[in-house]
């Protein structure tokens, strides 16, 4: 390791010590809060956004949110490690990537709930017994399951 990869490392334990970064990846919904300096005041406003996309490479690391905003594709690149970035909230996970090609009510997205992901959870069931039933054993009971 040459200096300047110990250098780099060292900036990001202290930067990652003062403002802890939550773990998020592409298709999280993310509020962000960055302080905007205007004439002598500052304040902090938040952009909430899809994450698109994200570039880890150290101290320069970056994420692009992108949101509708008054029907409009708003799309923001935030440097991770920047000063001006208050805060960093996760407030939904899911791969969205084809919201980019979509405008309006059709780049809306539906909350669901998290137990309708897997409806065999949901009934109570667990793994072990679906492996002991016989084949055909939950067919004709309005489940809607295929047996293999």
């Amino acid at each position: 390791m040459n200096l300047l990869q110990q250098i780099e490392r060292e900036q990001l334990e202290k930067l990652a010590a003062t403002r802890p970064i939550p773990e998020f990846e592409p298709g999280d919904t993310v509020r962000v809060g960055v302080k905007v300096v205007e004439g002598e005041r500052e304040r902090i406003q938040v952009f909430e956004g899809v994450c698109i996309g994200r570039k880890n490479a150290g101290v320069s690391s970056n994420f692009t949110l992108r949101k509708i905003s008054y029907g409009e594709g708003v799309e923001r690149v935030f440097p991770l490690y920047s000063p001006r970035i208050t805060s960093i909230e996760v407030v939904r996970r899911a791969k969205l990537y084809y919201l980019r090609g979509r405008t309006g009510k059709r780049a809306r997205i539906a909350e669901r709930a998290r137990e309708s992901v897997r409806p065999d959870v949901a009934r109570g069931r667990t793994n072990a017994q679906r492996e002991t039933e016989p084949a055909g054993a939950g067919a004709g009971q309005g489940d809607n399951m295929q047996s293999e």
